[in-house]
């Protein structure tokens, strides 16, 4: 089992880069002529201002007196130049806008493995190109450029008075440099300003993804070169913007990334058509050298040609182009230079994408394998599926290994006349163990078809077609959280399906009302939007609640251990208090601008660092166990919530104490005897393995649950794909000093809480119903790896930020899934079987 978990660990790796490889492999190009305009340009120098994260509305509204907020920018618009919208291209993030500033392409996508932080190939821009380049800005944003912070909007959010207020200062600072650079160069009519955003943002203070507040920036130009103010008496645009911000009747020139904008230029229509012409030719010359690089490791009967741009048209264009200049017809030159760059732009994308049909049918060819082995592992060694179909043992055949030799060497020599990178063998190479490895198992596979010939076939495909149904609501569970609540909803009919109604009403009722509680969170808000300090008070308060009936349990009890337990969930009510007036009193500070408390945060650390210890102290009984940890994480669980998601955790709980309930009436149902009552079972860290089972088909259930709860905890308040779903105002109670790694740990921690309270519930249905953790862990990984395949279609490497990081997010947390549950499974043992005593040497506890 040691070797099984440590190759399917390479092999998952494996599966995981092959993403890099196929969707994120960098599409810029080397090798190019340079391409020059032929005729001089009317400026000696460009001064670039870039506001980060200045949303276009923001800038160009008025305010509640109806005056400007940046009345120097809003003189130059109607007086001096040209002016309208950017319509940026997503990932809307810092270096990816101003990459897109300073170079004019988009986003590198192979940039995601770095965080969009760094430059992962060299690339041409106006700061090599120039003669001399001097930079000043945020430190956070010029180092990924030296190569070769928006914190006002994150902090108090585009529609607070502190984001608007400094537009004013920006505009003071934009006039300030223009009238030192016009100063010194005696104004001489050679300078050109540009004034624009890398992204915009949105209400909440964040950006990245494709909403037009972070989309929509402003561009003022002015200076040499440039057009000025052109008065209109009509414009149309798909929005009502320019009746908000009283601009009416000037006009607006919007323009998208990677095409000049001629209309822009003050210059003669030959200087127009030239430019134009250049930047055609430039960006035809890269699909030039990509398709040449292509054609080089392709052979030549298997190398098919993008067929839009052949040789032959991109000659006509060219010389029709150039025609077009000789006799003075500019309009159309514009127009023809627009479509060849569409063109290449098409044909440089196609052969980008030329060999991921090729690398994707050996991922799938590989995954598929290794589902099949994985399922028949778990059919051999964990069920009594065959057992008993057939006694007699075949020895392997030779021609079986021989062939699969074989056939590696035809791969390996495929890919060597083809000269491709290494990565390319490991893709090829894989699949080939993989079904070595499966088609060993000849005789399980006879055996299993054998035994599901016994089976009513109408069971069987009602099975399958149910098992399927679950994969699916799951895969689409993380694109659409109301799937989670169509999940739950069907969960909460379950038991009136089963004889469980009958043999358990109050329990099958119980879980009913809990299923369908848990299920209107997916279809609330995503959590951060609108924070509200009193849903968050109403949690506190609930909790307080729960455990003051516990400890008035315990004051009845008469027991040796009474007075121990008793103390834990005093100092457990304590900091369940504790929490409620750190967070109350942090909002009320931080409104009033003073910061946060010196001993608010002590106070909150010291909650998180004891959540982790206290349930030690409790009881190994599975529900007073259960409960403690539930008390311990929820006090710092409430530190860390902005509102109806601190509910959360308690209505999961509750679900998950009937679960427990549940599962030992379905076991007994199945006839399988239970040793003990469930309110006499311990938690043990010791587990008798003789009092394993084997798997049974409704194990596939219980394993089906764990992974939708999983999901559910995940998915059931936000989207934990992205830290865009995320609010700062989370971890106002440890830290206000931006800290992204402290913020991103802690909010991590938030989006843990939930699924250790699942683990430490299913540790006690592990235990009730004699489930090993091996078999479990088997059937969760062909669950996942089912899903993975789904995500590895869906993976993007275009659209936004948050879309591209989401499909890596998705496929990187079903890849990893198995080797997460072995990691919180070892943090739930730790939190169910160890047992601290306040006074003395711990004391061990045996079933």
């Amino acid at each position: 089992m040691l070797l099984f978990f440590t190759l399917g660990l390479l092999i998952h790796f494996v599966f995981f880069a092959s993403i890099f490889d196929i969707y994120f492999t960098s599409p810029l190009v080397h090798g190019m002529t340079p391409q020059f305009t032929p005729l001089p340009p009317p400026a000696r120098r460009l001064v670039l201002f870039v506001a980060d994260g200045l949303r276009a509305d923001t800038l160009y509204e008025l305010d509640e007196n109806g005056t400007s907020r940046a009345p120097f920018i809003r003189n130059i618009i109607m007086h001096e130049g040209s002016w309208g919208v950017s319509h940026t291209r997503v990932p809307t993030e810092s270096r990816p806008g101003h990459v897109a500033l300073i170079a004019g392409f988009y986003e590198d996508v192979s940039a995601v493995a770095k965080g969009w932080k760094e430059n992962p190939v060299e690339f041409d821009s106006l700061f090599n190109e120039s003669k001399y380049t001097w930079s000043w800005g945020s430190p956070d944003i010029l180092p990924m450029f030296a190569k070769g912070i928006d914190t006002n909007g994150h902090a108090h959010r585009p529609s607070s008075r502190d984001y608007k207020d400094n537009i004013k200062k920006v505009d003071d600072g934009v006039k300030e440099i223009v009238s030192m650079f016009n100063h010194f160069y005696g104004n001489d009519g050679k300078t050109t300003f540009i004034f624009t955003s890398d992204h915009g943002m949105t209400d909440w203070g964040s950006h990245g993804a494709g909403h037009p507040s972070e989309t929509l920036t402003p561009l003022v130009t002015w200076g040499a070169g440039i057009n000025y103010p052109q008065r209109v008496s009509a414009q149309q645009f798909d929005d009502s913007f320019l009746k908000e911000w009283r601009l009416e009747n000037w006009k607006r020139l919007d323009v998208n990334q990677g095409i000049l904008p001629v209309d822009y230029l003050n210059n003669t229509d030959l200087f127009k058509a030239e430019s134009m012409f250049t930047n055609a030719v430039q960006i035809l010359e890269q699909f030039k050298v990509k398709m040449t690089q292509k054609k080089e490791v392709t052979l030549p009967f298997l190398f098919t040609p993008f067929k839009l741009l052949s040789d032959s048209k991109q000659f006509n264009i060219l010389r029709k182009a150039r025609s077009y200049i000789k006799h003075r017809k500019f309009d159309e030159v514009v127009s023809l230079c627009k479509e060849l760059i569409h063109l290449a732009l098409k044909g440089l994308s196609y052969y980008h994408t030329y060999d991921r049909f090729f690398l994707g049918i050996n991922v799938v060819i590989g995954f598929v394998g290794w589902i099949s082995y994985a399922s028949l592992l778990i059919i051999k060694s964990h069920s009594n599926l065959i057992k008993g179909v057939s006694k007699e043992v075949k020895k392997p055949s030779h021609l079986l290994p021989c062939s699969f030799v074989a056939i590696g060497i035809l791969v390996a020599f495929f890919l060597l006349i083809q000269a491709c990178p290494w990565t390319y063998y490991v893709y090829g190479l894989l699949p080939v163990p993989i079904w070595y490895a499966v088609l060993r198992e000849f005789q399980v596979i006879q055996d299993l078809v054998t035994s599901l010939l016994t089976y009513p076939l109408s069971h069987f495909v009602g099975y399958l077609l149910v098992f399927t149904l679950g994969i699916e609501v799951l895969v689409l569970s993380f694109f659409y959280r109301h799937m989670l609540t169509a999940g739950l909803t069907a969960f909460a009919v379950w038991p009136f399906l089963t004889r469980l109604w009958t043999r358990a009403k109050v329990t099958s009722l119980s879980w009913a009302f809990f299923s369908v509680l848990l299920a209107v969170f997916p279809l609330m808000p995503v959590v951060g939007r609108k924070p509200d300090i009193s849903l968050v008070m109403g949690a506190g308060l609930l909790v307080l609640l729960l455990s003051l009936c516990v400890v008035t349990s315990l004051m009845k009890r008469k027991d040796s251990f009474r007075k121990e337990e008793l103390l834990v969930h005093l100092l457990q009510v304590l900091s369940t208090v504790l929490s409620m007036y750190v967070v109350y009193s942090t909002q009320s500070s931080l409104l009033r601008k003073q910061g946060l408390p010196l001993m608010n945060q002590i106070i909150s650390w010291a909650t998180l660092a004891s959540s982790l210890v206290v349930p030690l102290l409790s009881s190994l009984a599975v529900f007073q166990r259960l409960f403690s940890i539930l008390l311990s994480l929820m006090s710092t669980y409430l530190l860390l919530s902005t509102g109806y998601e601190a509910v959360f955790p308690l209505v999961l709980s509750c679900l998950m104490f009937v679960w427990i309930n549940i599962e030992q009436e379905t076991l007994q149902q199945s006839g399988v005897c239970c040793k003990q009552k469930l309110t006499s079972i311990q938690f043990s860290y010791n587990t008798d393995i003789t009092q394993f089972r084997q798997l049974y088909l409704d194990d596939i259930r219980r394993a089906f649950f764990l992974v939708f709860f999983l999901v559910t905890a995940f998915f059931g308040t936000g989207n934990i794909a992205s830290i865009n779903s995320f609010d700062l105002a989370s971890v106002y109670c440890f830290l206000t000093v931006f800290s992204p790694f402290m913020m991103g740990a802690l909010m991590m921690w938030k989006i843990l809480i939930p699924f250790v309270l699942v683990m430490c519930a299913f540790e006690a249905v592990q235990l009730t119903t004699q489930l090993s953790s091996k078999s479990l862990f088997l059937i969760v990984l062909v669950i996942s790896d089912i899903m993975a395949l789904h995500f590895f279609f869906l993976v993007k490497d275009y659209g936004s930020w948050l879309d591209i990081g989401t499909s890596i997010s998705h496929y990187v947390i079903v890849m990893s899934m198995t080797i997460f549950l072995v990691f919180l499974n070892g943090l739930a043992q730790l939190l169910t079987t160890k047992k601290l005593r306040l006074c003395g040497k711990p004391k061990s506890h045996f079933m």
